[in-house]
């Protein structure tokens, strides 16, 4: 069996975390019992809720064991296997962490689940085609509930799961507006996704610049509102909302290292009436068949085209997420590994 190198949670972050919380080291893979695959990883996907789990404290998941790999989804290849459905060259995706191999008890449903790359790259089922996009569509569809001609707006729009959202809006007919951090990742939403507008907060950097931008992109207000950011711009989207929009919350990356987010007019959700729900996708497994379903074919048919920053080598890995969480990556991150 192969030996194994793995990022592994050395210590907890005191305030903002930083490469010191996060140690490389190498152990062996044990053999395979009935039952089990063993998984080359492809890539690692990062995610800012991995964030949150490097605290040790209440939340809605378990916070990250120390010592242990840091837990995350994964895409590979099957190279060995003891299980009767899962045949070695198998492509698969599962929640393998940040290592280079796992052991997966491939009797466990959804521990492991087959891929077709035929027309989707591997790594998109880590993104569009993954949970970031089942998670944007959960967000539009069972939140939002748009109607075509609605306005809808969405911060972190040229990531994995904001992208995913705007094409998925522009599907169902919506004028779509997004919020970006710089000219480029503006650029590309509206010019390679598909947006109506995207503002860009780096330019727009006060409540009362945002609030005219967002005025002239949003002329008949906002319908629907997708929450990946919070802090000052949620504030600023509040106060545009019409009468019974909802609001689906799904990030709040503002304040991931500690850093408090009061409302500043939280009657706004009482005066427009409006539905503000946090969601968590992973309990909404229900849907999943239908989301990736339409994502793929998104996807497939070339009329959606996510983008990906690219980290080479596990080692990577650290170095990459604290990155995201500064909004530094374009698109989704992802570690390739071989």
């Amino acid at each position: 069996m192969p030996s194994n190198q793995q990022i592994v949670l050395d210590n907890r972050p005191q305030g903002e975390a930083s490469v010191s919380n996060f140690k490389l080291v190498t152990a062996d893979t044990p053999a395979l019992q009935d039952g089990q695959v063993l998984v080359h990883h492809h890539y690692l996907s990062l995610d800012p809720y991995m964030r949150g789990r490097m605290n040790d404290s209440k939340s809605y998941a378990a916070p990250q064991p120390l010592g242990q790999p840091m837990i995350g989804g994964t895409a590979g290849e099957v190279v060995e296997s003891c299980h009767p459905k899962f045949a070695v060259g198998d492509k698969v995706v599962g929640m393998g962490g940040w290592q280079q191999y796992s052991v997966v008890d491939a009797s466990v449903v959804g521990a492991l689940r087959k891929v077709d790359t035929t027309h989707v790259p591997l790594s998109d089922y880590l993104g569009a085609v993954g949970m970031p996009g089942v998670t944007a569509w959960y967000g539009l569809v069972k939140i939002c509930e748009p109607k075509a001609g609605e306005t809808l707006v969405v911060t972190a729009a040229s990531g994995a799961v904001g992208s995913a959202f705007g094409a998925l809006a522009k599907a169902r007919g919506c004028r779509v507006v997004g919020i970006a951090g710089g000219k480029d990742k503006c650029d590309y939403v509206v010019n390679d996704l598909g947006f109506d507008a995207c503002i860009d907060y780096k330019q727009h950097s006060d409540g009362k610049a945002l609030h005219v931008a967002l005025k002239a992109a949003c002329p008949n207000g906002i319908d629907g509102y997708f929450e990946n950011v919070g802090g000052w711009i949620l504030d600023v989207v509040l106060a545009q909302m019409n009468a019974f929009g909802r609001i689906a919350v799904c990030g709040m990356i503002a304040g991931y290292d500690g850093k408090p987010q009061p409302l500043a007019a939280p009657a706004l959700i009482l005066m427009s009436r409006l539905k503000v729900q946090g969601f968590i996708v992973s309990e909404h497994m229900e849907v999943w068949p239908e989301a990736l379903g339409e994502l793929g074919t998104l996807v497939g048919t070339g009329k959606f085209r996510p983008r990906e920053s690219v980290a080479q080598g596990i080692e990577a890995a650290p170095e990459a997420f604290l990155g995201l969480l500064k909004g530094r990556n374009f698109g989704k991150q992802v570690v390739k590994l071989v």
